[in-house]
Formats: C-alpha cells, sequence, structure tokens
C-alpha cells in the first residue's frame, strides 16, 4: 500500500460533491471535510437544510442524497458524465485501468435486487486512507458500526439513533489484564480499517496498533501492536471463528506481514511473512487457505497453517486491496486498481473465470451475501455493483450515487445492504434492502 503523502489527498478532495457549482456555496455554507474536522457539531447539519431521505420520498421524484439538481446550473446526467471523465483514479502500475478491459464481461446492468431504503445524513462516514475503505460494518439488519471521525459509531437504522462504541481521540488503554496486551494502550489512534463481528470489534491503526473491544463488556478488552516498523499501517482486519469455536481475527500489514491472533488466549498464534506489503487477506470457509493480496498484481493463495504458497494467480494488472470468500469454499474474488474484480475457482486456477469492470476506479471493497446469492464490489467513489453470483454474474445492479465510499456491507441475513459515503457535503450512510417478491413479506422483513 502506498504511504500517504497530503498530495495522496486530491483522489478524494478533489471531486467533492460541491464542486459542481458555486450555487451550493450559498446554499449549504457550513460545509467542511468529513473527517477532517472533528471539532464540528454534527447538529449544525440541521441548518444545512439538507435532511435524510426515505424510500417513499424517492419514489416521488427526490434525489436519494438530497441534492436540489433543480435549482443548479448542471442536471444530474451532466454531472454523471463529468466525473466519469475526468475521475482520477489512482495506479501504482500506469495505464493499469485502461489495459485491463479487453477480458472483461458484458453484465446486463438494468437488474435490482436491492431497493433503497434511507439515506441518513445524521450518521457521518469518514477515511483516513485513500487506499483503505473497510470501515462499514452490519451486525444485523437493523444495527451497522463505522468510524466517524475519531469514533466508532453503532447506528441502529430501526430506531434510528446512533451512539459511540469506541473514541480514539484521546488516551485509550485495555481494562482487562491478559498476557501481552500493552496495558499502557495508545494515544491520538488514526485507525485506518475496522472489523465487527461475533460481538468483537477489532480497530486498526496506521502505527501497527490492534485494539479490541468486546461488544457486550465494557472497557477495551485488549490492545497490541502488531509491528513497530516504520512502515507499520494495519491494511485489513478479517474476523473469524474456527471449527472448535474459537474467535481469531487476522491482521494484514504493510510489513509485509499477516498474523492471526486468538482471542480465546489473547494471543499472537500464527505470524506469515510476505515479499511486498500484504493489503488484504480472507480465510477459506473450511479453514484451509488464506487469500493474500497487495502490492503486486500476483494474488497469492496460501495454506492457512504454514503460510506456505499453494499457488501464485495472475491476471491483475496493479496492486490488490480487496478478496472475499464465496460462501461454498470453491471460488473467491479479489479487488483491484486496475479497475477490475476477479473470480477465481480452486478447482482450476490457471485463470480468473470472471473479470469484472468498474466505472471509475479501483475496486477496493468486496463482500459477499451469507447465503451466496450475491457479491457486491466497490469503486473508491459513486458506484456500488451487486452481482447475482446464480447467473454467472452477468445480472448486475449499479448502485449510483455521489461521492467517496468508506465501506460496504451485507447484513448477515442479507436482508440490508449498508453503504458508507464521505463527502463535505453529502457525507452519509445508504441503506438498501433485499427485494422479495411478495410485498405482502414487507413489513416483516422491514
Amino acid at each position: 500500500m502506498s504511504h500517504y503523502q497530503e498530495d495522496d489527498a486530491e483522489y478524494m478532495d478533489e471531486y467533492d460533491i460541491e464542486d459542481i457549482d458555486d450555487e451550493m456555496d450559498e446554499e449549504f455554507p457550513s460545509r467542511y471535510i468529513s473527517g477532517s474536522d472533528p471539532d464540528v457539531d454534527e447538529n449544525d447539519y440541521s441548518n444545512n437544510k439538507i435532511s435524510d431521505t426515505s424510500a417513499a420520498q424517492a419514489r416521488r421524484g427526490k434525489d436519494i442524497q438530497g441534492i436540489p439538481w433543480g435549482r443548479l446550473s448542471i442536471t444530474r446526467e451532466k454531472y454523471r458524465q463529468t466525473r466519469l471523465e475526468q475521475y482520477k483514479n489512482y495506479e501504482n502500475i500506469p495505464q493499469s485501468g485502461e489495459r485491463s478491459g479487453k477480458d472483461c464481461k458484458i453484465t446486463n446492468k438494468g437488474a435490482s435486487f436491492y431497493d433503497f431504503r434511507l439515506n441518513s445524513r445524521s450518521v457521518k462516514s469518514t477515511i483516513l486512507h485513500f487506499q483503505l475503505r473497510n470501515l462499514v460494518w452490519a451486525t444485523s439488519k437493523h444495527d451497522v458500526y463505522l468510524m466517524s471521525h475519531f469514533s466508532v459509531i453503532h447506528w441502529s437504522s430501526l430506531k434510528h439513533k446512533k451512539r459511540e462504541i469506541l473514541n480514539v481521540s484521546g488516551h485509550v488503554a485495555p481494562s482487562e489484564k491478559h498476557p501481552g496486551s500493552l496495558m499502557e494502550g495508545f494515544t491520538q489512534t488514526q485507525v485506518s480499517t475496522l472489523a465487527v463481528k461475533d460481538k468483537l470489534l477489532v480497530a486498526g491503526g496506521f502505527q501497527g496498533e490492534l485494539i479490541c473491544k468486546h461488544l457486550d463488556r465494557p472497557g477495551i478488552g485488549f490492545c497490541s501492536r502488531s509491528t513497530y516498523d516504520d512502515n507499520a499501517i494495519t491494511n485489513a482486519i478479517d474476523i473469524y471463528v474456527t471449527p472448535s469455536g474459537a474467535v481469531h481475527f487476522t491482521a494484514s500489514n504493510n510489513d509485509c506481514g499477516v498474523r492471526d491472533f486468538d482471542m480465546e488466549k489473547y494471543q499472537l498464534s500464527k505470524h506469515f511473512h510476505f515479499l511486498w506489503p500484504v493489503n488484504h487477506a480472507s480465510l477459506s470457509p473450511d479453514g484451509k487457505l488464506l487469500i493474500i493480496v497487495g502490492d503486486n498484481p500476483d494474488v497469492m493463495l496460501v495454506d492457512s497453517d504454514t503460510g506456505k504458497t499453494v499457488m501464485p494467480l495472475r491476471g491483475h494488472l496493479d496492486y490488490s486491496f480487496a478478496s472475499a470468500w464465496h460462501p461454498d469454499g470453491v471460488t473467491f474474488a479479489t479487488g483491484n486498481q486496475d479497475k477490475t474484480c476477479r473470480i477465481w475457482d480452486v478447482r482450476n486456477l490457471s485463470e480468473s473465470v470472471s473479470v469484472l469492470k468498474g466505472n471509475l476506479g479501483a475496486i477496493r471493497s468486496i463482500r459477499y451475501t451469507s447465503d451466496g446469492r450475491y457479491l457486491a464490489m466497490a469503486e473508491p467513489a459513486d458506484f456500488v455493483h451487486v452481482y447475482d453470483v446464480k447467473s454467472g454474474y452477468e445480472n448486475e445492479q449499479e448502485i449510483d450515487f455521489f461521492g467517496e465510499i468508506s465501506g460496504l456491507s451485507f447484513s448477515p441475513d442479507t436482508e440490508s445492504l449498508f453503504i458508507g459515503v464521505w463527502d463535505r457535503t453529502y457525507g452519509s450512510l445508504l441503506e438498501y434492502g433485499r427485494r422479495r417478491n411478495y410485498s405482502y413479506l414487507d413489513s416483516l422483513i422491514m
């Protein structure tokens, strides 16, 4: 993963939706960059004249983000075209996005698997690193966790209420005593990645920090620094449960390491080292294989016990930042800065079986539904693509909005899809619900 520099911020800041017209400055005078000004009171948004958008309002023609296109000097269609033409995709290998198109599948984009439910303006999803976009996690169809400035926030879409779960702006230290835990804790942690699953929250930081909190216990459970290397940033966290029922998580770091932590014993159980920084790792459903992607075009499939390479997978043209297993344990997906998501089959690893193409930029986040029916992939901004796996990824729903994407997450029961949107004016949390064939069930599903 690239070292973060101030110049890199342009890949998020340069194309804020606010830039579409100077009229926006007059209409919404109190804009600010989400994630850059923690002192701003979010209650001030009541003065912005921008409110939440419900499904009923969207059906009546209101823009899902509340953008007043009718009062602007540019149409939504024209601005979309401008974004497609001018958005600057970050590449470590020049022209990788242009060269990756020849193998891509042609899809049918008219599908609708998930219906718009709500755009929640009071939930401000923020980003600290332009390449790391795994900061939104749903634990039920109504419960989602996300980063907002220096806080991990829980949002209940059922109650329309948020509460702070963890604040890392000051000093954070464990309230439980475990061997190997850093009892002195950390100060002013910059959270680069987040994972929440099975009542466990793990936040990773720019200096290799790992902060673990059990959601059903007060205080912090465990703190560790995975590495003291100068290039220490934690790029990704993956929480999983072993066949014996023990909760573990893997941490992927820029020091080329992947570390496995046993949260029953609160100990580092495995440490694998690779030849390049690891941006993401995913464990197969049977626990035997790890997908390793990072600062190399190759995808590595490795033995989860030994860390030895089973096979390098070739096809991507740039660095990869996302991976996910299908629940069947046979196929998996990888997302790359060459603007593609590749689907692989462990029964024939000589080449990918499908190549899915984004519109604007890198594929930075990938999720399968727990039933394996759908795959969602997020670009850096504006587009989330949902594919019907059963159709061979040929049928696609394209979710279209404006703003950088901090993460996406299906609920474990597959009923909800949450998307974090980072933008100075229109930052929010988008919620979609799975479309069902029988409308009379809506009251039960919602």
